[in-house]
């Protein structure tokens, strides 16, 4: 069966590391995003299962993130 697709939109990145690495050993593929904006790109042209949002994050606040995902899926945040 395919992984499920995880992304982490996260700015501290030992933060974001320590969640992907125990999703991918938990048989998930993990995508991360440092940066608010780039997690939005991610986010709406990508196809995830699940999304982990940081709310404060540089370039695009993780609200805007959930919001404009919301416009699109019912993806579980």
């Amino acid at each position: 069966s395919e992984e499920s697709r995880v992304l982490i939109v996260e700015d501290e990145r030992a933060i974001a590391d320590a969640v992907a690495l125990n999703l991918r050993e938990e048989g998930f593929q993990v995508d991360t995003a440092i940066r608010g904006d780039d997690g939005l790109r991610m986010a709406t042209q990508g196809s995830y299962d699940l999304l982990i949002l940081d709310l404060m994050l540089p370039g695009v606040d993780g609200r805007d993130i959930c919001r404009a995902v919301r416009r699109k899926s019912q993806t579980p945040i």
